[in-house]
């Protein structure tokens, strides 16, 4: 079985100070495009050439994929990041003044406007388990690689689904932007292989 290659963008002027980036369509910032450029090599060293490259349609996905060299990509909007409806552009710290023990994997996000009506968890796994299903043939045979250029929550939540796990144990895998990480197995059992790998 081929290996699942997980990317997350490069840094944006919103997730260098923390701001919840779900659905606001955000450029990369100059770092970020520096990210993007750094994992060119990785992905040309990589043989055979990614049988599928999935991105997610919001611009800061799709310009860290071109910029990576990874071609050929298509736009899924089950990459999305997590909705977070009420909170998209608050930090965590301006949340929990008023609600000191939140937590996005337990508490969700109360609902904000048509274009930010909010996700809990459960529907994040959802959208991750259909995106897994996408990939499964390309991962069965050795044909190549899977790709999956993304969002930091959205990839977290996708990797504890890989691994069969609760939607809300995406909690335990910190992702940093400009990265690539592995999803492989072992035995025939899921396993991570890499993580927040930066070349």
């Amino acid at each position: 079985m081929s290996d699942l290659l997980l990317v997350r963008h490069g840094e944006t002027a919103w997730s260098a100070t923390g701001r919840h980036t779900g659905r606001t369509d955000v450029p990369l910032a100059p770092a970020g495009v520096e990210q993007a450029i750094s994992l060119a090599p990785f992905f040309r060293e990589l043989a055979p050439a990614p049988a599928l490259v999935l991105t997610s349609p919001l611009r800061r996905a799709v310009a860290t994929a071109e910029l990576a060299g990874l071609t050929g990509g298509i736009a899924d909007p089950d990459l999305c990041e997590w909705d977070y409806g009420a909170y998209e552009g608050v930090t965590t710290a301006e949340i929990r003044r008023t609600r000191p023990d939140w937590s996005l994997w337990t508490d969700g996000v109360p609902p904000g406007d048509g274009d930010h009506p909010g996700e809990d968890a459960a529907h994040v796994g959802a959208r991750a388990d259909r995106a897994l299903a996408r990939v499964a043939p390309a991962l069965a045979g050795d044909g190549g690689s899977a790709v999956l250029v993304a969002h930091g929550h959205f990839l977290r939540v996708l990797t504890a689904r890989y691994l069969r796990l609760p939607p809300q144990d995406g909690r335990l895998f910190l992702l940093r932007t400009g990265t690539v990480s592995v999803l492989s197995t072992e035995h025939g059992l899921p396993v991570i292989a890499g993580w927040n790998i930066r070349p």
